[in-house]
């Protein structure tokens, strides 16, 4: 079985914008066209809060049927909590919308592509610390 990886609202603008990042619009195809596609709530919620019209409005809607909701568990709102104290720790101020989304996709055990340098800060931080 192929292996889920949650795409970030960084890298859904560049994938729906004709003018967008050709090399970011081909990986997110090719992540729709494999059924490996995935976003969380939170995300979703992003996009929402960006959509300009009914036609993106629509066709969020029509993404939300063919794309992998991932859950924002418990465990998810505790590894954010955590990294969030780590971050601060290390004296990077980090989005807490970006802390939320890589926690959901460490916690679902998935990839994540994304195109947000904060993202970079979060994991590094993450790989340094004991979970």
């Amino acid at each position: 079985m192929q292996s889920i990886t949650l795409i970030d609202t960084s890298c859904w603008i560049e994938a729906l914008r004709v003018s967008g990042n050709k090399k970011i619009r081909k990986k997110v195809h090719e992540l729709l066209v494999e059924g490996r596609a995935a976003w969380c709530e939170m995300i979703l919620l992003e996009l929402w809060n960006g959509a300009r019209g009914r036609s993106e409005r629509r066709m969020l809607d029509d993404l939300k049927q063919e794309i992998t909701m991932l859950p924002i568990s418990g465990e998810v709102w505790s590894l954010a909590r955590k990294l969030a104290r780590d971050c601060r720790e290390e004296g990077k101020t980090v989005p807490s919308t970006d802390i939320l989304i890589v926690s959901c996709g460490l916690g679902n055990k998935t990839e994540i592509e994304h195109q947000d340098k904060h993202f970079d800060v979060i994991l590094e931080i993450h790989s340094k610390t004991d979970f």
